[in-house]
């Protein structure tokens, strides 16, 4: 851990694990003695979601994503500045360090797609970029089972090209999941 904490972005496929990802990082640090901010690069998408559905006069659930929308809403803010999430999000890191001391806490992101833009800035930033993994047939089951409104992976289709400082496969059972997880972060620390 630097001065700056720990700062982690957990990237994989919708369905993968990532938000359990994060509840496991968070639950780890917490047992450290350490904080966390959670930071979606993704935060304007949310508030645009929220926006949308307000216009059009329908009920967003609680929690609930349209990807399909929100892939389009990342689209259109890309076309007119490709640095539009990013920045965003880099101003929330700010936020975050001005807080207080940096190395009792973890910042984790757990919604980096973009290899060309978003992904050399992160890493610019000290964030160690985990990749969470897992058979198609359970990502498939995962997804059935989630309440999203709609499900889009063209954000992800580039996520390869993403340079990774460690790969989870998250194909078997929890207690399995929470030990890798807890590996790796023990090697961070």
């Amino acid at each position: 851990m630097t001065a700056a904490g720990l700062r982690i972005s957990v990237i994989g496929l919708s369905g993968s694990g990532k938000s359990t990802c994060a509840a496991l990082i968070t639950r780890f640090a917490a047992e450290k003695g350490l904080s966390t901010v959670r930071l979606p690069l993704a935060e304007p998408l949310y508030r645009l979601q929220a926006q949308v559905y307000a216009a059009a006069r329908t009920e967003l659930p609680a929690g609930a994503q349209d990807q399909v929308l929100m892939e389009n809403l990342a689209g259109h803010l890309r076309r007119i500045n490709p640095r539009a999430l990013l920045d965003d999000f880099l101003a929330r890191v700010d936020d975050a360090e001005a807080g207080g001391p940096g190395p009792g806490r973890v910042l984790l992101n757990d919604d980096l797609r973009d290899p060309h833009v978003d992904a050399p800035a992160l890493r610019a930033r000290g964030f160690r970029i985990l990749r969470i993994t897992c058979a198609e047939s359970i990502r498939q089951l995962r997804l059935e089972e989630r309440a999203d409104l709609s499900v889009a992976d063209g954000s992800t289709r580039q996520l390869d090209l993403v340079p990774t400082d460690a790969v989870i496969d998250n194909s078997g059972e929890l207690a399995d999941y929470r030990a890798q997880v807890h590996a790796v972060l023990e090697g961070w620390l």
